[in-house]
């Protein structure tokens, strides 16, 4: 492999030299022709030149083309052809070549004579963005490089490299031959030598040669720029890439997990002790031993090499991660050390019990090593004090302060090791997480570690100056509104915490590394962050605990006997807030939920009185709210029932927009009808013919006739007995009335014309689809809609004209169609104010069915 070299062209001139050099010497031309131009002592004045624009071929042509020249106000010529190259030149012009073509002969001579040579993009962009030409000693076709610095490695080839430099310029980019700290981007052929580890520790974007060709395919493009991170992140060198891993040391289940990422970032995998390996990748807390002597191209790498690469998106170096075998000579020593089976064994093992008394003093204290966020620091004291005499009430105390130092230790790990890395700007392959899923995951967490911090402080104060007159309720009473403040917010959203971690940790693989370093910390205590986010979760529960004991401990004549019922008190006000505010919250978000899945549902279903009582599927059995068979989901709410059908399949419509998440909703919604309006709730009888069925008598205040509606229930977790039941006791609650048995009434299918027989035959759903089908044909080949009010009066005039005679075959498919119309029409409405008119001409059968229900 070899480093870039200065590559000589044919022409005798640099094709890829230090771009600097030669960049350095114009930026220095320009700055003396200033200086000299703005002298007041020049006896003899420069002679003013100006730029003038020669369209060459088929740049004439292009109208766009001369429009922005208008624009921007330079003067222009056209070309045919090279022979008028001479009358062109004028000492009053300067002039630039606009080319279509790069690669073509005409370009090949201008360029052999020196002349600036621009490409149509560049005059483009200046006119769109009221800029003046950019000065270009090179041919400049567009700027989508312009401001890079680019540096290659690894390319042996000198044509490739000599046309990607090529192209680079063409685009407005520099080369550097050498890598430095102002190199933008490193184009890289292989993943070693030397300026592949700089801009791996610089964290300088580290791309394909593809980057490069796929830029100039996009050269005509406006507003495009080569450094967009959606464009870029395509061809960025991945991690593993020339690698070929093998695993040492984990389960089958972490395996096979690093197995799919390995090939997700570039790398190969075979087996352990296949020669052509080029890393082996070992649990260092399991294995101690290699299986085989490793050769020396081989890397034995700890697992931490691994993650670390997946989260910074480059690959790590691997001398920081080099295993080391157990068995050193070092580690035999300080083993040996630890043995029992020595002369003077007595002195040994008293050695041995002091220091697991100190050990054991010190873990009382706390499993986990002080934490504290920079932003948080505060001077602590680093021993125990212990008092003459250690009553029960003091080393209660002492385990209420050891237990909440721990806590904020934890709070203090949570936010040091996996939040303030993953808010730092800067990271290397940029962000891990969305700010938002940030604030999702640690929410209040801050807010709480600041409140433990004082209440520590003040706890460990007392400790220190230890009296048993003095007060510790005191101390959880002064904190007692912070608490409130500070605990509801995260508690409430612990599910939608823990839900994000699983969610991104799948998604993400930056952020699964990002964790499975950090868990693998001591300070974690070797737990995920889930198990750490629980704490908060559970402390209050435990202070309270806590508290009882210390009661139990106090004298009766003790004053803080009765503050500590005030603080017990306090906490269990605390943590009913936190249970009725977190029970607001889970129903507020079942009723999002069901406005996300129905699509129409109306905004006054969101309230803060409403909460969702049950969900049932059912299948209409008439014709309403929805035809015969179609699949209807029930949500009773606490004052309302909101009936939602299943949506049908369309073909290119209801994508979700980009970005978004959220499935797109399976469910239309029908109706939002008011408890109050059911009058009866009928529980029609099992037979042969009718299974799980049962109907509302709804009576809407704008109707004159009751409303039946009649379902099967498809839900099988849920009888139908208790959801009748559920459902009048709701009713009676909201019309006020005690006798909620009285309102359902048993019923026999035939006296309401309702059976389940042909449900779930083959025939009625290809008649159903049908009809579904001829509604749709329907509506599409409709080119005219005639308003509703419109097609009753028509109807109600046809109606008029034949009353006292039988209607003949014509009036009969001319009422047919207009009532066919009358329902393609239509526009559905969001409530059942105006009711088919089917209930109409069935008022008097109900009528005479319904008069002694009510």
């Amino acid at each position: 492999m070899a480093d870039n070299s200065v590559l000589t062209s044919t022409t005798g001139r640099t094709s890829l030299a230090d771009s600097s050099i030669f960049d350095s010497k114009v930026t220095e031309i320009s700055k003396e022709n200033v200086f000299i131009g703005s002298a007041s002592y020049v006896e003899e004045e420069m002679p003013q030149i100006e730029t003038r624009m020669i369209l060459v071929q088929e740049a004439g042509k292009q109208e766009e083309l001369i429009k922005a020249l208008k624009e921007i106000k330079v003067p222009f010529v056209k070309m045919e052809s090279l022979e008028e190259l001479e009358s062109l030149d004028s000492p009053e012009f300067e002039n630039v070549f606009i080319v279509m073509d790069f690669e073509d002969s005409v370009f090949n001579e201008l360029h052999k004579t020196d002349y600036r040579i621009i490409g149509p993009p560049v005059i483009l962009n200046c006119a769109q963005k009221g800029e003046p030409l950019p000065f270009s000693c090179r041919p400049l076709y567009c700027t989508s490089m312009m401001n890079l610095v680019l540096c290659f490695t690894g390319f042996r080839k000198k044509e490739e490299l000599v046309r990607l430099v090529t192209l680079v310029h063409h685009m407005g980019g520099v080369i550097r031959k050498d890598f430095n700290s102002k190199v933008t981007h490193l184009v890289a052929n292989c993943t070693q030598g030397e300026k592949f580890r700089i801009a791996v520790s610089l964290g300088t974007p580290i791309m394909k040669s593809e980057w490069i060709y796929k830029a100039w395919e996009r050269r005509n493009e406006q507003d495009f720029f080569a450094s967009v991170d959606d464009f870029r992140n395509e061809f960025k060198v991945p991690p593993f890439q020339d690698c070929i891993l093998s695993f040492l040391g984990f389960s089958d289940e972490e395996k096979t997990n690093m197995e799919e990422m390995t090939k997700m970032q570039g790398g190969n995998c075979f087996p352990v002790g296949d020669e052509r390996c080029t890393h082996l990748v070992v649990e260092e807390n399991v294995v101690k031993e290699l299986p085989f002597e490793p050769s020396k191209k081989l890397y034995v790498v700890k697992q931490e090499w691994f993650w670390g690469s997946i989260q910074m998106d480059a690959r790590a170096g691997e001398t920081m991660y080099l295993y080391e075998k157990a068995n050193t000579p070092e580690l035999k020593k300080s083993v040996s050390l630890l043995s029992l089976n020595t002369p003077n064994s007595n002195r040994k093992r008293r050695r041995l019990k002091e220091t697991l008394a100190q050990l054991s003093r010190e873990t009382d204290m706390s499993p986990f090593p002080p934490q504290t966020p920079k932003s948080c620091t505060k001077s602590s004291k680093n021993s125990t004090p212990v008092p003459l005499k250690q009553s029960a009430r003091w080393q209660v105390a002492k385990e209420l302060y050891q237990t909440e130092s721990n806590y904020v230790n934890i709070l203090a790990t949570i936010i040091q090791l996996f939040q303030v890395p993953l808010e730092e700007e800067g990271q290397r392959g940029g962000p891990i997480l969305a700010p938002e899923e940030i604030k999702t995951i640690f929410g209040s967490i801050p807010d709480i570690f600041d409140v433990h911090t004082k209440i520590k402080d003040d706890l460990e104060d007392l400790i220190v100056n230890w009296d048993e007159s003095k007060s510790i309720g005191d101390i959880f009473l002064k904190y007692s509104k912070d608490l409130v403040k500070t605990y509801p917010p995260f508690v409430n959203f612990f599910e939608m915490s823990k839900e994000t971690i699983i969610k991104c940790e799948k998604q993400k693989p930056r952020f699964h590394a990002f964790l499975k370093i950090n868990q693998a910390k001591p300070e974690c205590g070797r737990q995920s962050l889930v198990e750490l986010l629980i704490r908060p979760v559970q402390r209050l529960p435990s202070v309270a605990l806590l508290l009882n004991d210390l009661k139990k401990h106090t004298a009766e004549d003790n004053p803080d006997k009765s503050t500590l019922e005030k603080a017990i008190g306090s906490l269990k006000e605390v943590m009913t807030h936190i249970n009725e505010d977190k029970r607001k919250t889970e129903a507020q978000k079942q009723i999002f939920d069901v406005v996300y899945e129905v699509d129409g549902c109306p905004a006054n279903l969101l309230s803060s009185h409403r909460s969702l009582v049950q969900r049932v599927e059912t299948i209409s059995l008439g014709e309403h709210p929805c035809d015969r068979g179609e699949q209807v989901t029930l949500f009773l709410f606490n004052d309302c029932l909101e009936i939602a059908r299943k949506r049908h399949k369309v073909i290119g419509t209801f994508r979700s927009p980009p970005g978004h998440t959220r499935p797109p909703a399976s469910l239309k919604h029908i109706h939002l009808m008011p408890l109050s309006q059911i009058k009866k709730v009928l529980d029609i009888r099992e037979t042969e013919d009718c299974h799980n069925a049962f109907a509302l008598l709804v009576r809407p205040p704008t109707e004159r006739a009751n409303v039946l509606l009649s379902f099967q229930m498809t839900s099988e977790e849920l009888p139908k007995e208790n959801w009748l039941k559920m459902l009048c006791r709701h009713v009676a609650n909201t019309i006020c009335k005690a006798d909620a048995e009285n309102l359902i009434y048993s019923a026999d299918p035939e006296s309401f014309e309702v059976n389940t027989k042909d449900m779930d035959s083959t025939l009625s759903r290809a008649s159903r689809a049908i009809k579904k089908t001829s509604k749709k044909v329907t509506r599409a080949f409709s080119f005219s809609k005639t308003p509703k009010r419109a097609l009753r009066r028509a109807l109600m005039t046809s109606q008029s004209s034949v009353e006292g005679r039988s209607p003949s075959s014509n009036d009969k498919h001319v009422m047919s169609r207009l009532s066919s119309t009358s329902s393609l029409a239509g526009i559905p409405s969001p409530s059942l104010v105006s009711l088919p008119s089917f209930f109409e001409r069935r008022s008097h059968t109900l009528s005479r069915s319904t008069t002694h229900l009510i």
